[in-house]
């Protein structure tokens, strides 16, 4: 009887520098990776369709179509993993790469083994989310104000239905990207009470996560942006000074 092995993953690698794509796909062939290459961002999308990748390394600054619009496109499709590559690393482009949806980001130059750590983690969040997905549960002595049934988590006026990926504030439906469905998951789930930075990260990007810190701060300022009242003076989502965030439930 003949055992049959597991397929590679699929790598999308966008990128339009020559001498960068050569010594990138011979890296990650080298890593067990399948590796195919779009030189600009249509063909990024034709690629995408045809081969169907299990994650994109995405760069930014593309011809034809940015890394940006690619990002976006592919986001009316598909939740593949997509890790943005950028020559820059201001918070600007860092808050436009996952407002579009991107699950990561690296900024050039970059180790090797740093992006095959950042993709190997990626990769496992996205399996972990789409086979088992999470379960939200409540701390012990929770507030009365919380309630939990069939996996859906209510505090005050916000309603998240975690089985059906569904966000409910004020009686209006709110679209949230994964991430941000995933720290208000967290946060819910333990209303009232403070969650370390730390935690946060561990728990969303992954114990093994060696980003930017500040890709927490940007996902955080994203969500406030959409169910917070004022996101100037957040109400819902409060941040404790050098500790971490709290979602506060509601006063009685």
């Amino acid at each position: 009887m003949s055992i049959t092995s597991p397929s590679p993953t699929r790598v999308l690698v966008v990128e339009d520098t020559e001498s960068f794509v050569d010594a990138l796909v011979v890296s990650l062939e080298r890593e067990g990776f399948e590796v195919s290459v779009a030189r600009d961002g249509v063909e990024a999308l034709e690629r995408f369709d045809a081969d169907e990748p299990d994650l994109v390394l995405l760069d930014v600054m593309l011809p034809r179509m940015s890394g940006i619009d690619v990002c976006r496109t592919i986001r009316t499709r598909s939740q593949v993993p997509i890790i943005m590559v950028t020559a820059k690393s201001t918070e600007l482009d860092t808050v436009v790469g996952l407002e579009v949806g991107a699950d990561d980001y690296v900024s050039k130059p970059y180790r090797l083994r740093e992006l095959v750590s950042r993709m190997r983690a990626v990769l496992r969040r996205h399996s972990a989310h789409h086979v088992t997905g999470p379960v939200a549960t409540l701390p012990a002595g929770a507030s009365k104000a919380l309630e939990m049934a069939d996996e859906v988590l209510v505090v005050g006026d916000v309603c998240l239905d975690v089985s059906r990926h569904e966000c409910i504030v004020r009686e209006e439906e709110v679209k949230l990207p994964l991430k941000e469905f995933e720290l208000l998951e967290i946060l819910m789930a333990n209303a009232g009470r403070v969650v370390t930075r730390d935690s946060l990260i561990d728990r969303v990007w992954g114990l093994d996560y060696v980003g930017d810190t500040k890709t927490l701060d940007v996902h955080i300022k994203r969500l406030r942006s959409r169910i917070e009242v004022d996101p100037s003076a957040p109400a819902l989502v409060t941040t404790i000074r050098g500790v971490g965030y709290r979602f506060e439930t509601p006063r009685r």
